[in-house]
């Protein structure tokens, strides 16, 4: 680092510092209360300064030393960042798709379990890939499914299995896996809402064939935008690279051109022998890239990952034992045997209550307290899935009360003691005055 730059950098630290100061602390009722969000310090700001100064606007050595880093911190072999975490569920699951994969390899019409409370991008890669979502139920208070709903949604054609760890709680982690191994399928975690909760001791993420990460700024750690597909199987994650990188069969990092060796030494398809490697496809594939910019973000914010997860359970912890027992509220619970690395805070209205969700949130958002639906709730009941092949198993009764009553609150890191125990207060007010 060169002394202008280090100089530039020290002026970014105090400008940060600056604007830090210049805000005005908590005031009940005016201040927002977010649900979800970014904290980002003063290392944060000159990383992504730092990047830019040396103009590192593609893929680079901090998008390399991110993905070292991160398959580290996960246990896992090998990290690709994308732009996005929709983008990295795209990928994972167009990697089933795949060729390479023989006889394992997923095709058109083939099933696919998932849960029907949830986020859409967890379940449009299935649809988009040709493949049939099979539906199952969760439980209300951990809001995930459980082994026995995925077993007893196996069918003829089933030949994957795909899920979030909704609102950081992992489900059965363990169990699913084993049934998969059993009826030979393919698991996909969904790991964006859950980066450093635990199953049995294990990381989320390292259960299944393929993880997913979202680096979306309501996520453990945030590139702005961004994502990652992970995995310990080196042919899964060949194909991860060859899918995000326009489908080319070439391995070459950005400005290399002969890490083969052979680059002029290939004949694939019918293409002519000696063809250059570098221009050879062998997946029908996207550009789903990030950048250095995100990557250097996101290399700052990894080495607080530890310090986001201790506040996140603190104050999750915070709101349940203010929260427990207020009457007419289903509140969350971790799954038996998991330390999650939450999310958010889930509620749901008893449907038996003298009040009904709407009146609680709006009371709580005219007090500048954010909420947020349990994301899309029921998916067969929207638009876009209406009329898409699918196969339901069993009732969707809970993910139908969770569409009607359920909202969650925050517990980001960039949430105070003083805030927390405010929307306890609230809450408790409104309820108090519904009995």
């Amino acid at each position: 680092m060169t002394e202008r730059v280090a100089r530039i950098l020290d002026e970014v630290r105090k400008h940060h510092q600056d604007t830090q100061a210049a805000r005005s602390g908590f005031v009940p009722g005016v201040t927002e209360i977010w649900p979800s969000g970014a904290v980002l310090d003063e290392d944060d700001r000159a990383a992504l300064v730092e990047a830019a100064l040396d103009m590192r606007i593609a893929a680079g050595r901090s998008s390399r030393e991110f993905e070292r880093t991160f398959a580290r911190t996960l246990k896992l072999r090998k990290a690709h960042l994308t732009n996005s975490g929709s983008s990295a569920n795209l990928l994972a699951v167009s990697a089933l798709t795949s060729p390479l994969l023989g006889e394992q390899r997923l095709n058109p019409g083939d099933e696919v379990i998932t849960v029907a409370a949830g986020f859409p991008t967890t379940v449009n890669p299935i649809l988009q890939n040709g493949l049939v979502p099979v539906f199952v139920d969760v439980d209300l208070r951990t809001y995930n499914t459980t082994v026995e709903r995925v077993a007893a949604a196996v069918g003829p054609r089933t030949r994957a299995v795909v899920m979030a760890h909704t609102l950081g709680n992992p489900y059965q982690a363990a169990e699913v896996a084993q049934l998969c191994e059993e009826h030979g399928l393919m698991l996909v975690e969904d790991n964006c809402d859950a980066v450093g909760s635990t199953y049995d001791g294990q990381l989320t993420g390292t259960f299944g064939d393929l993880a997913t990460v979202s680096f979306y700024p309501a996520h453990h750690l945030t590139m702005g935008e961004g994502g990652c597909v992970l995995t310990s199987n080196l042919v899964l994650a060949r194909i991860v690279e060859s899918l995000r990188d326009w489908g080319r069969d070439c391995w070459c990092e950005p400005g290399e051109n002969d890490t083969c060796r052979k680059r002029f030494g290939y004949q694939m398809g019918t293409l002519p022998a000696g063809y250059d490697h570098k221009y050879i496809f062998s997946h029908v594939g996207y550009n789903l890239k990030g950048t250095d910019l995100q990557a250097a973000l996101g290399l700052s914010q990894l080495a607080k990952l530890d310090e986001f997860c201790a506040v996140r359970r603190r104050n999750w912890r915070r709101l349940r034992e203010g929260l427990d027992g207020l009457p007419g509220l289903i509140l969350p619970e971790p799954t038996p045997r998991s330390d999650p690395s939450w999310f958010g805070f889930a509620i749901t209205v008893a449907p038996e209550a003298p009040y009904g969700r709407a009146e609680l949130v709006n009371f709580l958002e005219s007090r500048k307290i954010g909420t947020r639906r349990l994301f899309a709730g029921n998916l067969t009941r929207h638009p876009a899935y209406l009329d898409r092949p699918h196969r339901v198993v069993g009732s969707l009764a809970n993910s139908d009360v969770i569409t009607e009553q359920t909202f969650w609150i925050g517990v980001y890191p960039g949430l105070t003691d003083e805030m927390i125990d405010y929307v306890v207060a609230t809450v408790t007010e409104f309820v108090g005055a519904h009995r």
